[in-house]
């Protein structure tokens, strides 16, 4: 029973607590029984506080036994992402460079919105080195593993996010996405994500990669995802990008479906190339949008030229300087004991020129203006989430690809954080070693409901599965 608890969804949690058919403590005991059985093997929580989870349950349990729930997510077990500040707790980003004693008194503003939302929670979940790459590991948490098969990445950077949903470690989870860090793990792990359009999560301190970095929910359903983006959108003094509030609530009209909507459909944006395992299962996930009533048509979002072949040059501009920005604060000694890649790429992005920099900006800007004009004659772009499945863990790029950089195998992915367009990753089948496939649904900027009421309408039709796990 316990495990079956600890699957369910948070819509699911939140009505059993308001019929007193479940307490909270049962629900987040459930979470902490998976983390003792699983954590070990999948490496996806750096800290875990069971005792600070379990009095928030019990606080949680007395509120709905008053029918005084004190938000929208009051009892519901949640993790948060060692890359965003936690009051109480330690934010070491993955790095042995960051000094754990010393005080930790700040909430991020999502995590803050949580809290207030009543959000119980479990624990930090692993994270590369100040979210660098698309893989999960580092220097001081090790490893982090695929609940699919272990010896194989669950992606990153929000890989640890992603792993204990996979594996019942908890409800919502948040994440965040500087080139693909969200929808990488969603897709190699078979879990919902929507990176929303920039600025419409506040985000404090602000992300060295700038207005690449956004912030989204993960979790096991949409559902969940639309309540989590309602929750963690609300205003926040300390991002000066952030947004208005859209609506508030993500969930009302999330079942509108997809009737009538205009889907352009790219198999490869133009350039990239896809596992035919991969392939095969996104053409299908096309057909059913234009089953569900959805207008599906292969599309070139590019228009003939070859921008989004061309914007791995401009996003590793970016990229890189962003890195090196990241590590100023840190001396000789300390670089020593870091991932070499981030390293490397720090050096690299420091040889950038401000013209170089300013050259990738201007290219970032036309590729906007590229997808602007997409959208006038299409709602949303579907495309492959990732090029391929998921890859042995320990590597950043898959063996004997002749890939150096995680970015040769994220085409889909970080063309949409140069946009900053809202996208979203959809699983939508298995290879034939029962890896996850995932499509990407791709919405105009801040149409952040509408790629959550596709993606809904397709959940609805070809519910999400879960590993086989006990």
């Amino acid at each position: 029973m316990a495990n079956d608890i600890a699957m369910l969804s948070a819509t699911e949690l939140l009505s059993l607590y308001a019929k007193k058919k479940l307490s909270p403590v049962e629900a987040v005991t459930a979470a902490l029984d998976r983390i003792v059985l699983h954590n070990a093997a999948f490496n996806a929580y750096c800290l875990v506080d069971g005792k600070g989870a379990l009095a928030a349950a019990r606080a949680a349990e007395k509120r709905w036994q008053r029918g005084e729930p004190v938000g929208p997510l009051d009892g519901v077990p949640a993790g948060i992402k060692d890359i965003m500040l936690t009051k109480g707790w330690p934010t070491l980003r993955g790095s042995k460079a960051i000094d754990p004693k010393q005080p930790w008194e700040e909430d991020a503003p999502a995590v803050a919105r949580l809290r207030e939302a009543g959000a119980v929670f479990l624990g930090k979940t692993a994270t590369p080195e100040l979210g660098w790459k698309g893989v999960t590991d580092s220097p001081l948490t090790g490893v982090t593993r695929n609940p699919w098969d272990p010896v194989m990445t669950p992606g990153g950077s929000s890989g640890g996010a992603a792993a204990a949903l996979a594996a019942g470690m908890g409800t919502l989870m948040t994440g965040t996405d500087g080139g693909g860090s969200i929808r990488i793990p969603g897709a190699f792990t078979g879990v919902f994500g929507i990176k929303p359009s920039f600025g419409r999560v506040p985000a404090y301190p602000l992300s060295p990669m700038g207005t690449l970095a956004h912030i989204g929910p993960m979790a096991r359903t949409v559902a969940d995802a639309a309540l989590m983006l309602s929750v963690i959108a609300q205003p926040d003094a300390r991002d000066c990008h952030a947004l208005p509030p859209e609506h508030g609530d993500y969930v009302k009209g999330l079942n509108k479906g997809v009737k009538g909507l205009r889907i352009g459909f790219s198999a490869d944006l133009g350039h990239a190339k896809v596992d035919p395992e991969v392939a095969a299962a996104v053409a299908a996930g096309a057909k059913l949008f234009d089953r569900l009533g959805a207008k599906v048509e292969e599309a070139d979002p590019g228009e003939g030229t070859p921008i989004f072949a061309d914007s791995h040059e401009f996003f590793t501009v970016l990229w890189f300087a962003g890195a090196a920005s990241a590590l100023v604060p840190y001396n000789a000694k300390q670089r020593a004991g870091m991932d070499p890649g981030l390293v490397e790429v720090a050096e690299t992005g420091a040889r950038y020129t401000a013209l170089q920099y300013l050259a990738a900006v201007k290219r970032r800007e036309e590729l906007s203006v590229v997808m602007n004009r997409f959208h006038q004659k299409y709602d949303l772009l579907l495309t492959p989430a990732m090029p391929i499945p998921a890859f042995a863990v320990g590597r950043e790029t898959p063996a004997r690809s002749g890939m150096k950089r995680w970015t040769e195998w994220t085409p889909f992915t970080y063309p949409f954080n140069l946009t900053r367009q809202p996208a979203a990753v959809v699983p939508c089948g298995m290879t034939r070693s029962h890896l996850p496939v995932a499509l990407q649904l791709v919405g105009p900027m801040y149409a952040d409901a509408l790629v959550l009421q596709a993606a809904r309408a397709y959940e609805k039709a070809r519910p999400f599965a879960m590993p086989p796990l006990v």
